[in-house]
């Protein structure tokens, strides 16, 4: 098992990871908002390319995903303070490093996983 420190390190890398990303996805909302700003409400596009719709349905889906894994993370913190982290919430046993270091806000073993 890691030490606290750098299970903090490694839970706090990820959230600057997914922070990153989320600004990404955030810019690429930007720019689809000012695609629209200048189109009809009809979705006009290029019969070749992606509707402005399924492109906003794909980004939005990719914000709230991005937002998801920010509040593990966030759990996962709360759970080192606690002194609870690296336990599987299904069986108890101990979380594989390996995992932990792959994803740090993981909560169950990889025998439990779905």
């Amino acid at each position: 098992m890691a030490s606290p420190r750098s299970r903090a390190e490694s839970i706090d890398a990820r959230r600057r990871e997914v922070h990153e990303q989320l600004a990404n996805v955030e810019l690429e909302l930007t720019a689809l908002r000012r695609t629209r700003e200048g189109l009809s409400d009809d979705d006009e596009h290029d019969p070749d390319g992606v509707p402005l719709s399924a492109q906003w349905s794909r980004l939005e889906g990719l914000k709230q995903m991005k937002l998801e894994a920010l509040a593990a993370i966030h759990e996962a913190e709360a759970r080192l303070a606690r002194g609870e982290d690296g336990r599987c919430r299904v069986c108890g046993r101990p979380i594989a490093s390996a995992r932990l270091a792959a994803r740090p806000e993981a909560t169950t073993c990889i025998d439990c996983t779905p």
